[in-house]
């Protein structure tokens, strides 16, 4: 059996779904469906199990589930939303929920891969998965810093695998519940179909409109990457999880107006509350995941936007 924390969300369905595509189907989904929209990312899904968050915690923390008969834990569970201050919300969430799934799987040997995030580097312009490059700008970001932190501190110590996957901008099919915290490609999207305007941020920190550059990485190819760890279950460590090239916003509303055939693009003053707060940039340097033997080639912005826009307007 293999568990995903977080399977009826985003990250967590598509990566069902990738599992199911290489014939896996015995698969235990933890969520949370107070936000029952997520349904609908389940229904094309093959897996034997769902399970409440809370239910599950207590499986664990009271020893109730058969540890002999699960494959591997991924954990894609967490409060995504880079807006929520709760501090303490936000670790409960996705630092103590981590370290009670870590101690779990280390203490019955069961592969680990979780999900981090790029929010760990801030405003820093070099994305190497060391601590001197990490400097978080919001609690979202710290609390990913933090349970990656307390991953180091005990790597020596593995019985197990354990990866943390430093996700950057994902985008892709199965995010619409996730309402402000939507990827930037469905935004543009729904703004030029309501209006046939796109609005990007007028240029700050340097950056000329709508030239503020994010490594984009399409879902599918984020999956590709957790299921490649799985086949390797003798490789653990921090990878960043992008394309390793950065794009600016500019081409992600152009390859929507392509799609289209329609539409134009409107610049906005950046908002204040976000100054300080805001990667403008981000890369992923691949060089520890291309040394470890993992060749993956992701997708570019143009490709990635028309198999989505292909998918939502399916």
């Amino acid at each position: 059996m293999i568990i995903v924390t977080g399977g009826a969300g985003f990250i967590g369905s598509n990566l069902v779904m990738g599992l199911n595509a290489q014939g896996y189907d015995d698969i235990l989904i933890v969520d949370n469906l107070t936000n029952g929209q997520k349904y609908t990312n389940l229904l094309d899904c093959k897996f034997s199990d769902f399970i409440d968050k809370n239910d599950f915690l207590v499986q664990v923390q009271q020893q109730k589930l058969n540890s002999k008969h699960i494959t591997a834990i991924f954990h894609q569970g967490a409060c995504s939303s880079t807006t929520e201050w709760d501090g303490r919300y936000m670790m409960e969430n996705n630092y103590t929920y981590s370290k009670i799934l870590f101690h779990y799987c280390q203490q019955h040997k069961i592969p680990f891969i979780y999900a981090s995030s790029a929010a760990v580097y801030g405003s820093k312009q070099d994305f190497i998965e060391q601590r001197a490059f990490e400097a978080p700008l919001n609690v979202y970001g710290y609390s990913k810093f933090q349970f990656d932190q307390y991953v180091r501190s005990l790597q020596a110590k593995f019985t197990a695998q354990v990866v943390g996957l430093r996700y950057f901008n994902v985008y892709g099919p199965r995010e619409s519940h996730k309402g402000s915290m939507a990827s930037v490609a469905m935004h543009l999207n729904q703004q030029l179909q309501d209006t046939d305007t796109i609005k990007l941020f007028a240029g700050n920190a340097g950056f000329s409109n709508g030239e503020q550059r994010r490594d984009f990485i399409y879902v599918t190819d984020a999956v590709a990457l957790n299921l490649w760890f799985l086949q390797h279950a003798d490789i653990s460590g921090i990878f960043n999880a992008g394309t390793g090239k950065s794009q600016p916003f500019n081409d992600v509303a152009k390859a929507v107006i392509q799609y289209h055939q329609r539409g134009q693009i409107e610049y906005i003053p950046f908002p204040t509350h976000l100054v300080g707060h805001y990667q403008s940039f981000t890369e992923a340097n691949l060089a520890k995941l291309r040394q470890v033997g993992c060749q993956h080639q992701f997708k570019n912005v143009a490709t990635g936007v028309q198999l989505y826009l292909d998918w939502l307007n399916k």
